[in-house]
């Protein structure tokens, strides 16, 4: 009776170290695929090492997340700072690593610097003002906006709020328009000829024409916004709506005809169908649009900025290879791995959110 009993234990001691296991497997499979999507699935196989999984083969996987990526990126740094002093530019050698890093350094307390100027300046006004309503409580006391420069930090600002703007709008229009286009063989055809035209346009093209317009429609009297910023978010909405459209458009017409069908026995109406039916199905369409829309504003932004003289990134390049400094090249290399770490931020983002409202296997 002892033995079945003993055996009776242990059998449910078993069970419940199996059923332990099988929760923290599935947590783990859980946190590998939110890790992945923000770019640190490296940490995964650290984690299953920890939770005592086979270390050999996390640690195989954790060179193969980890390892051999930095192993690239220091390969990618040697050669950099081998090649670098030995191309000569009318500017002096080409920056290493070392001179960009320290250029990096300068940038940022070019920032701390002007934005203690800033302080100063408000603090100057603020005692100012507080003197002139000591002498008259009547007195009318003005505060000025600081003018000085932007620095290298709000000018990356000033990049990632245009281009978010333009975004925005060219998703605004361009799933919509997707979501026609897919439902309605009319549509599709009335509106192939017009994407297949505009879709190749170089925003070099749109910006003569953009600038023009918004200088004629908006007024310089204290614009609610300013023209720099419409002209840069205008030129990126019309270059980067394409690929959100036509993504759209594919995704909602490769939906299942038999969902469709399903949706008109339950006599769902338009608005109701394209929320719970079409929406939901396309989604995975739609987001892949939305990724590319993103980049491809990204990169045409700076193109803008550069050719237009507006505020941002590409503002900042343009002086730098006007300015024609001992520092200007280092400064550029600067500026082009922000833009690139910021492009690749942005479509991790997107990834994310597209994770967050999309079902997957894992969650």
């Amino acid at each position: 009776m002892t033995s079945v009993t003993e055996a009776s234990t242990l059998s449910s001691a078993e069970a419940m170290r199996a059923r332990r296991k099988a929760r923290l497997a599935h947590a783990l499979n859980r946190t590998a695929a939110t890790l992945q999507i923000v770019g640190l699935g490296w940490l995964s196989p650290l984690l299953r090492m920890a939770a005592g999984d086979s270390p050999r083969q996390q640690g195989q996987e954790l060179w193969q997340q980890m390892g051999v990526p930095l192993t690239a990126l220091m390969l990618f740094l040697a050669a950099w700072a081998w090649l670098a002093p030995q191309v000569n530019t009318s500017l002096g050698a080409i920056p290493g690593p070392a001179q960009v890093w320290e250029q990096v350094g300068v940038l940022h307390a070019d920032h701390q610097a002007e934005r203690a100027k800033e302080a100063a300046f408000y603090d100057r006004q603020a005692k100012r003002n507080a003197e002139l309503l000591a002498k008259d409580p009547a007195a009318e006391v003005k505060t000025r906006p600081y003018a000085g420069k932007p620095t290298y930090l709000d000018q990356i600002v000033t990049s990632l709020k245009t281009v978010f703007t333009g975004f925005l709008l060219g998703a605004l229009i361009a799933v919509p328009l997707g979501v026609a286009c897919g439902l309605s063989r009319t549509v599709n055809a009335a509106m192939n000829p017009l994407i297949q035209i505009f879709k190749p346009v170089s925003p070099l093209a749109w910006l003569p024409l953009v600038t023009m317009v918004v200088s004629a429609t908006v007024s310089s009297d204290n614009p609610t916004f300013e023209k720099s910023f419409l002209t840069s978010a205008v030129t990126v909405t019309l270059c980067s709506l394409w690929p959100t459209l036509i993504n759209t458009a594919v995704g909602v017409s490769s939906i299942d005809k038999d969902l469709m069908n399903v949706g008109k026995v339950l006599q769902l109406s338009g608005p109701t169908m394209v929320r719970r039916l079409v929406l939901p199905s396309a989604l995975p369409y739609i987001f892949t649009g939305l990724r590319l829309s993103l980049g491809v504003g990204w990169m045409v932004l700076i193109a803008a900025e550069m050719l237009a003289q507006n505020p941002g990134l590409g503002k900042f390049v343009w002086d730098e290879f006007q300015n024609g400094s001992s520092n200007s090249l280092a400064r550029i290399m600067v500026a082009v791995f922000t833009i690139g770490l910021i492009g690749f931020l942005l479509d991790r983002v997107m990834l994310a959110f597209q994770a967050a409202v999309s079902h997957t296997g894992t969650r």
